[in-house]
């Protein structure tokens, strides 16, 4: 089995850059998922960077497959066509979850708040 030692020079720096590129994006985005502070900005980093990662990674793999099978390697074309369709609208689903379960929240309390302060009106004797 051939492996990254036979690769061509020509090859191994763009493959190696890739790799690095790809790494050093997605850590960026586990690392915004870890500090920022709201989940609304923390849903940004995975779902932007995620994608532009693993497209690096994959980008990767099709060249390094590509040149030591000596023919072209299009399955990490599929894969990058079904995340760049799927990660946004996932991304986007789950920010409108959070969106509807804020919104229901407020409608909750603020009921809450209304019933208590009809309450305090009918004690004091006022209608």
């Amino acid at each position: 089995m051939k492996t990254f030692e036979s690769l061509p020079a020509w090859a191994a720096l763009p493959v190696s850059l890739l790799l690095i590129l790809g790494g050093a994006i997605i850590l960026i985005g586990a690392l915004g998922l870890m500090r920022l502070p709201s989940f609304y900005q923390r849903i940004h980093g995975p779902a932007i960077t995620v994608t532009l990662g693993a497209g690096c990674l994959l980008l990767a793999s099709m060249l390094y497959f590509t040149v030591l099978q000596s023919r072209l390697v299009i399955h990490e074309i599929i894969i990058s066509l079904f995340l760049l369709l799927t990660a946004p609208v996932v991304a986007m689903l789950i920010m409108r979850a959070a969106v509807y379960r804020d919104l229901r929240l407020s409608k909750l309390a603020a009921r809450a708040d209304a019933e208590e302060v009809y309450q305090f009106s009918n004690k004091d004797g006022n209608s």
